[in-house]
């Protein structure tokens, strides 16, 4: 699974390809060096996992990112104000950071990393840079 971002400088837009399909697009804060809670996560490969809270119900985790903890794929659909260092999947982009239908595109990501999951495969993220 890889997420390839475009970076600028009040966020990062990105899209989300699984298997050779663009399943939906991303939207994270900006580069700020790796800050915790202001920038987005440094590019690399991470496991993805299922994680459960109250607030987001079921989700999915982002683990082993340096100096950060619990970064989560959850809906979101303005990254200053609803993000703090996560990634939304979104349907649409809308401008930088920010996007729209964010919860049906995240249902479906979801969904495809939870199948993938559950069929015992181990599912990783990989973060570049596009182009």
């Amino acid at each position: 699974m890889g997420l390839l971002r475009t970076y600028h400088s009040q966020g990062t837009n990105g899209e989300i390809w699984i298997g050779g399909e663009l399943v939906c697009y991303a939207i994270e804060l900006p580069w700020l060096d790796n800050v915790r809670s202001n920038s987005c996560i440094p590019e690399g490969m991470y496991p993805l996992v299922k994680r459960y809270s109250k607030k987001f119900k079921w989700h999915v985790l982002v683990k082993d990112v340096d100096s950060r903890s619990e970064i989560l794929f959850h809906p979101a659909n303005d990254a200053k104000t609803e993000l703090r260092g996560c990634i939304a999947p979104v349907s649409q982009v809308r401008g930088v950071g920010k996007g729209l239908e964010s919860v049906k595109a995240f249902d479906r990501f979801r969904e495809l990393v939870y199948a993938a999951i559950d069929a015992g495969e181990s599912v990783y993220l990989e973060i570049k840079r596009k182009g």
